[in-house]
């Protein structure tokens, strides 16, 4: 069951649940396709470690000892890239089937900041770093906001990864690289704790929006 906005037009419900399952298939193999590039990457990238290595290494690593390695870098950039152009498209499309605005923008930022991290490497210097924080804040505000979209328990699992990213990334911008994931798992393994959980509910959410469609009616709700 998704919740969608009572304020849009009224459609045929057989008409939403095709929107929201092809929004779904998007979401989850963007996903997926993300996942099982970026592990190409890395095992293509010569002494990368997901400890002391950013993920965004395997494109360029920052200045002023920037390294590019390929076919990493071109894997991931392209991969990031498309991540986010099946986002944006999830994005409309759930706009179109339910209305939900708030959450639709956030989606869209999201996938339109992915699309940036595929564009500009860290090698490109802040842009590189505007774009990331943009992707990990959107991302994490995205699955809290779902939350009004979800029935349960998955609205409460959603929120929670949503939360624990974002809460992982405060204390990553603010310890100085003191924080407790930083101590325990690096700088790479850290920013992977902010990253994964909510690239995972990418995934979750895709399937969720897939079998949304086999509940009829669809409920309202005004969001």
């Amino acid at each position: 069951m998704i919740v969608c906005d009572k304020t849009r037009e009224e459609r045929p419900l057989s008409i939403k649940p095709d929107r929201l399952t092809i929004a779904g298939a998007l979401l989850f193999i963007g996903g997926l396709q993300w996942f099982m590039t970026v592990m190409a990457a890395e095992t293509l990238f010569p002494g990368y470690s997901t400890r002391a290595n950013d993920l965004s290494d395997l494109a360029s690593t920052v200045a002023p000892n920037t390294s590019l390695i390929q076919p990493s870098a071109f894997l991931f950039n392209a991969t990031t890239f498309l991540l986010g152009l099946l986002i944006i498209a999830s994005a409309y499309l759930i706009y179109r089937a339910c209305g939900a605005r708030m959450f639709s923008i956030l989606l869209a930022i999201f996938g339109a900041s992915a699309m940036g991290v595929g564009i500009f490497p860290g090698d490109t210097g802040m842009i590189h770093g505007l774009v990331a924080l943009a992707t990990f804040v959107t991302s994490s505000l995205s699955a809290i906001a779902a939350y009004r979209l979800l029935g349960k328990p998955f609205a409460y699992i959603s929120a929670v990864i949503g939360a624990f990213s974002l809460i992982v990334l405060i204390f990553a911008m603010f310890s100085g690289g003191q924080s407790l994931f930083w101590q325990v798992f690096g700088r790479g393994g850290e920013e992977r704790f902010i990253a994964y959980p909510v690239l995972m509910w990418t995934i979750g959410f895709g399937g969720y929006l897939m079998g949304a469609s086999s509940h009829k009616p669809i409920p309202t709700k005004q969001l």
